[in-house]
């Protein structure tokens, strides 16, 4: 089933484009902040989503807020979204990151230039403030662009990220709905049995990950976790028997993974599970 990610700016009608895609295809549209330990250690000054979300935000930016983009998913729920059999289209702004070396996911941006996103939101809220208007959008484009180098070290702006730019400017929203939809239905982003082992695997390297962070004893390692086959190798350096020994522990919790062979080494950590 088709699976669409779709980041937009405040603005930028994306809200729009994605509920047309959804109800094209017939499948759910979740919306999403990709909000986790990483990101609630961000010291961004005046930071939109933040205020919103620890409600502090005033009024305007409570007016502003699509409710229902409040919803905070980790990496690991996002991709369990994407491998659902009924498919799904998922708006926010880390899934685009998340799932763009996925060869069946459709990763897509919404955007518009500024004063034609200003345009709109005041016309949304009735307002002729225009340089209050211009200051929440720029602390929307702050949070948004923060988090994204942080969790995925890239430039959310950079077109080479997606599948498809579209603006809004000078495309209808039915019309980038139509070339969404070109796009999710062409050979090129057909599922194939390679593409959803592919996804199995990501997902099941997600659940290794958030499962090394849950514990108290593995929280802290800094390792890279990568899944081919159903086969998951953990790659670091620096680690000692004990710290070796608990990563292979915790990894061994995460259904479908099991400890099979451990070839760390102290200054080259390496292990493997199936």
């Amino acid at each position: 089933m088709p699976v669409v990610a779709i980041t937009r700016e405040m603005g930028s009608l994306g809200t729009e484009v994605a509920r047309g895609v959804a109800q094209a295809l017939g499948v759910p549209l979740m919306y999403h902040e990709i909000i986790d330990q990483l990101a609630d250690r961000m010291r961004l000054r005046k930071s939109h989503v933040k205020r919103l979300l620890d409600g502090s935000a005033g009024l305007f930016e409570r007016m502003t807020a699509d409710q229902t983009s409040l919803s905070i998913f980790t990496a690991e729920e996002i991709v369990k979204a994407a491998l659902q059999d009924t498919g799904a289209v998922i708006r926010g702004w880390g899934a685009s990151a998340l799932l763009r070396d996925m060869p069946s996911v459709v990763c897509v941006r919404i955007c518009a230039p500024l004063e034609v996103r200003k345009r709109r939101m005041m016309e949304r809220l009735g307002t002729d403030d225009a340089d209050k208007v211009a200051e929440e959008i720029r602390d929307n484009d702050e949070a948004h662009a923060a988090i994204i180098r942080r969790h995925f070290s890239v430039d959310y702006t950079d077109a080479q990220l997606y599948d498809l730019v579209l603006d809004t400017e000078r495309l209808s929203v039915q019309e980038c709905v139509a070339e969404v939809l070109r796009l999710v239905r062409s050979p090129e982003f057909a599922e194939t049995p390679e593409a959803r082992q592919k996804l199995h695997d990501f997902a099941l390297a997600c659940q290794v990950r958030a499962a090394l962070r849950r514990s108290s004893r593995t929280r802290g390692v800094r390792v890279t976790v990568k899944v081919e086959n159903g086969r998951a190798t953990i790659e670091g350096a620096g680690y000692s028997a004990e710290e070796r020994a608990a990563m292979l522990e915790v990894a061994a919790t995460v259904p479908g993974v099991r400890a099979t062979e451990d070839l760390m080494k102290t200054m080259n950590l390496r292990a493997r599970f199936a």
